[in-house]
């Protein structure tokens, strides 16, 4: 199925779509409340969704697909091609950073270009949603029972902060509206295989990213394993699993962000997502 939130920012509802590809009211379902870790689990255990009443009116702005949000985890030069294309040795182990929640944004709302910017970039990854609490997991099997869904994530960078500022990358990870996520969730049992998933990113109709999940260092359940013996991963966390080649970091002669630009994201089966630029 997929799970949603639709609705102005602030103001989303969640929402529902099973097979007959209907998008539904989700909020009878959890009693009133939003789509948050506490309610993930009670919505993804949904069966009977006919019984719920329909989206009705015109098109909805898509928020981000999961309220509350505790941590995300992202992982970074996970990509073979990638790491080539940025002059970087393929990892022994995962290198793993933070974002903040509150750098989370719906699919297609506006991305702002941090003050003094001159290096922000774009980064299409496959973002795992977590829906049980996974600590000091033995196995990829049981990390693979703590995956909840995967949703599209949007890894916005600024390049000189990352790397030519001193410190670690939070900084240049971290800049208010540098996660669009969405526009839906995809519950885990509709991806039989996370690593046969193409990524593709456009910036003004010009295709920069196109790899496939195949190409990480590190897969997907091995990330999930990895990450619970150095915190604990709760329901409502997200991964960010890294990104293809093909963004502007890796090449002179492609250019970095401005305001106006248009970036268009996509990974099969998971939606699309559409942002433009704007300044800070």
């Amino acid at each position: 199925m997929k799970l949603a939130r639709i609705g102005a920012p602030g103001a989303e509802r969640p929402v529902v779509s099973g097979t007959d590809g209907i998008w539904r009211e989700l909020a009878p379902l959890l009693d009133g409340a939003d789509l948050t870790p506490a309610t993930l689990a009670t919505a993804l255990a949904a069966r009977d969704l006919g019984s719920l009443p329909e989206v009705t009116g015109g098109p909805e702005r898509f928020g981000p697909p999961l309220a509350g949000i505790g941590k995300i985890v992202c992982i970074g030069l996970n990509y073979r091609q990638h790491a080539a294309e940025t002059g970087a040795a393929v990892p022994d182990e995962p290198i793993v950073f933070l974002k903040t929640p509150d750098t989370v944004v719906g699919p297609d709302d506006e991305v702002l270009i941090p003050r003094a910017s001159v290096k922000t970039d774009y980064e299409v990854e496959l973002a795992v949603v977590i829906g049980r609490e996974a600590r000091y997991l033995p196995d990829a099997a049981s990390a693979a029972a703590c995956v909840a869904g995967y949703a599209i994530s949007n890894d916005v960078s600024e390049r000189e902060f990352q790397l030519e500022r001193g410190g670690q990358w939070d900084k240049g990870k971290n800049c208010e509206t540098f996660n669009p996520l969405g526009p839906w969730l995809l519950s885990a049992d509709e991806v039989p295989d996370p690593h046969s998933l193409g990524l593709r990113l456009w910036v003004n109709g010009e295709l920069r990213q196109d790899g496939g999940t195949h190409d990480m260092i590190f897969g997907v359940h091995e990330i999930v394993r990895y990450l619970s013996h150095f915190m604990t991963l709760r329901p409502g966390d997200i991964i960010n699993t890294g990104t293809p080649a093909g963004v502007a970091l890796g090449s002179p002669q492609t250019p970095y962000l401005r305001p106006g630009d248009v970036m268009e994201v996509e990974i099969d089966g998971l939606g699309r997502q559409r942002q433009t630029l704007g300044k800070a």
